[in-house]
């Protein structure tokens, strides 16, 4: 069994990945690939994570597992899709570091299935976009950003360590991330690496993120093109989903005006800048597959 697992990051994704593959279960169902229902297993394998602290489970627990997430013999490959699998959204700068729990927590859910395959999903995000909306997330316990920063320098975070130490911690476990700024833009291929689909298949959902962030003239204007021209290339696409972008996007969606104490926009460029060179050493880690637009 191949296991795809999601991990976040918080603020990247609001479950869009499993909305949009929720959207096509049943076709992928057809190809062997399983997308439960988060109330199937979040929880359940939270738990049992919690429980072995890193140690193997054993064959007749992994089976358990596994069996309970499936409505199909024929499945071949399993999506499991939660931001909070390496921590909840207060504990993100715990002990001044980035996910500091990456070392470990990925492990731990490899370990729960160390007898398939497991590869691991991620989106980053610019801090300076961050870290005020992680500040505001629904679930977060820190009442302002100093407190919920724990003493980590703003220009120190790199999500390169971040995926260093998934990568150490996991050896033989593919790591696939992207930015979240670029997702628009990816949003089909993110689709189709998740789930191991053929490049020949064509899932609903494809526009979901660039439907959400432009007007909805310009939605309707890029679809009909697109059905009367039909991209034949990820390329082709991607230049046509841009140009309609650059005419159609909604301003307030696609910039986001930045109201943290202490900020000026040296900071905020400074910060952007640092996170552009760790893009582009997330491109040359060993271990990871960096997708670009």
């Amino acid at each position: 069994m191949q296991l795809a697992i999601h991990l976040g990051a918080h603020c990247t994704d609001e479950d869009r990945l499993l909305r949009s593959l929720l959207q096509n279960k049943s076709r992928l169902a057809a190809l062997g690939v399983a997308i439960p229902g988060p109330g199937r297993y979040r929880e359940t394998i939270v738990k049992a994570a919690q429980k072995l602290k890193g140690k193997k489970a054993e064959s007749a627990a992994q089976n358990a597992l596994i069996e309970d997430m499936l409505d199909d013999d024929s499945t071949e490959r399993l999506v499991l899709s939660f931001e909070d699998f390496i921590c909840v959204s207060g504990r993100v700068f715990e002990q001044g570091m980035l996910y500091e729990k990456a070392g470990y927590k990925p492990m731990w859910f490899r370990n729960l299935f160390s007898e398939h395959q497991v590869e691991f999903f991620m989106s980053v995000r610019n801090p300076a976009t961050f870290i005020p909306a992680l500040a505001a997330h629904p679930r977060q316990t820190h009442k302002s950003i100093p407190a919920m920063l724990q003493g980590t320098d703003v220009n120190d975070i790199r999500w390169s360590d971040v995926a260093v130490a998934i990568t150490e911690s996991n050896p033989g476990c593919s790591l696939t991330i992207w930015a979240n700024e670029d997702t628009p833009y990816l949003w089909p291929e993110i689709m189709r690496e998740v789930t191991g689909h053929d490049e020949t298949i064509t899932l609903k959902g494809g526009l979901n993120i660039a439907g959400q962030i432009m007007h909805r003239e310009g939605l309707r204007r890029m679809k009909a093109y697109m059905t009367s021209h039909p991209p034949q290339t990820e390329y082709h696409r991607r230049r046509v989903l841009t140009a309609f972008l650059d005419k159609y996007a909604i301003e307030d969606e696609v910039e986001q005006e930045l109201d943290v104490p202490g900020w000026t926009s040296q900071v905020v460029d400074k910060i952007t800048a640092t996170y552009d060179e760790d893009l582009a050493e997330l491109e040359h880690l060993a271990g990871v597959t960096f997708l670009s637009p």
